[in-house]
């Protein structure tokens, strides 16, 4: 939708600053295409039809084009644990991205799925054939392979297909009462999941200090966060992110996350930048499970009024005073845009307290008023968190745990 005030003169005037901005990022960055890897011989692609091709128990694997995640559920049940685990090591990237399936088990397959991969890039590093930049960028997938894999981390998805995709949990998903997932904005891949420097403006950092911070709020709450880089996300400020393509194709992929995540647990979204287009287009075919969607540095949700989202989930929103984004022309035309901004008080969200956010990247730094809001919208102690302004607008019609 498109957000103009009444004045025609100044309707105007917005438009042509909408294109002077496009025309701007088009001389800066370039057109960036749309890459359609659809019947493409992918990794994930061809251990999905390795999987439609396979038996167990001289019956054929369910078909993953039919079978909703509900029915993979139950396949899953009724087998024990080495057939499971035969699965997982037969087909890793199917299992280990399926939707459906148990979350242990796909956290081993895609273990396996990323030791395979690393392999890839060793014998790539090595290949004389390569440029010093591919032996250099083999070299870094490498490594984030191996980190991906230390520890006990709990890998919930993961495609290694061009800049990659890769979603993991923090805490118990099976037995969390509330889930909150991340949902991050562009130049999120592979190799920026995870910083050393500004950790906290990288999925890995922001998931971790919310998950962090809701067990800190309250040590007896069961909670999850899911750092959720499971999209292919804009590169940079070029038409990707001044359209909804990418957030269009990302919804898909949240909603079925959302909707295949274990038991009744209540879910809430934290949408960080071009992350919060992605939120605003699932909105309406996001299950009622989702209470809480809040987002952080928004370019708008491509739409007039939160009302337009037609979710039953409480909108939040938040944005620090130095954040960059807010100079951003808050209207659509003609698909460029992302239509209102949901900080303004006629798009009807809930605004909250960024104290301390410190600019874009900020929102999920220990000490902030953000992170601490978004830790207690996480486990439903609503009336404890900071408005941004001295009325409490934000908290109006809220008890104190929902």
């Amino acid at each position: 939708m498109t957000s103009f005030d009444s004045t025609p003169q100044l309707n105007v005037w917005r438009m042509l600053l909408a294109l002077a901005v496009v025309f701007v990022m088009l001389a800066t960055t370039g057109w960036t295409a749309v890459r359609n890897h659809q019947g493409a011989a992918t990794p994930l692609g061809a251990s999905q039809s390795a999987w439609e091709r396979g038996h167990m128990g001289g019956h054929r694997l369910p078909d993953l084009d039919r079978t909703t995640p509900a029915r993979l559920a139950d396949f899953f049940a009724s087998l024990d644990a080495r057939q499971s685990a035969r699965l997982a090591a037969r087909y890793p990237l199917a299992v280990g991205n399926m939707n459906g399936a148990p979350a242990e088990l796909r956290y081993r397959a895609n273990r396996i799925a990323l030791d395979q991969a690393r392999k890839v890039e060793l014998t790539r590093l090595h290949d004389q054939r390569l440029s010093a930049t591919g032996q250099r960028d083999a070299g870094r997938r490498m490594e984030r392979y191996e980190a991906l894999m230390s520890g006990d981390r709990r890998i919930l998805a993961f495609d290694p297909l061009g800049p990659g995709r890769v979603a993991e949990v923090f805490g118990d998903l099976d037995r969390a009462d509330r889930v909150s997932v991340v949902v991050p904005g562009v130049d999120t891949d592979l190799l920026t999941f995870q910083r050393t420097e500004r950790q906290y403006s990288a999925p890995v950092g922001m998931a971790k200090a919310l998950y962090d911070e809701e067990r800190s709020a309250d040590p007896r709450a069961h909670t999850a966060v899911i750092a959720w880089a499971d999209y292919t996300s804009p590169s940079g400020l070029g038409m990707d992110a001044a359209t909804g393509i990418r957030a269009e194709e990302g919804a898909v992929r949240l909603g079925a996350l959302v909707r295949a995540l274990p038991g009744h647990s209540r879910v809430a979204l934290y949408c960080h930048s071009y992350g919060s287009v992605v939120c605003g287009v699932a909105a309406p075919s996001l299950p009622a499970r989702v209470s809480d969607i809040a987002v952080a540095g928004s370019p708008g949700m491509r739409v007039e009024k939160a009302a337009n989202l037609r979710t039953s989930a409480r909108v939040w929103a938040t944005r620090d005073a130095d954040d960059w984004i807010q100079d951003v022309p808050h209207l659509e035309v003609g698909g460029l845009g992302h239509g209102a901004d949901p900080m303004s008080r006629a798009f009807g969200a809930r605004v909250l307290s960024a104290q301390g956010a410190k600019g874009h990247g900020g929102y999920f730094e220990p000490g902030t008023e953000s992170l601490r809001n978004f830790a207690e919208i996480g486990i439903g102690a609503y009336r404890a968190v900071r408005c941004a302004h001295k009325d409490d607008g934000c908290r109006k019609g809220l008890s104190g745990t929902v």
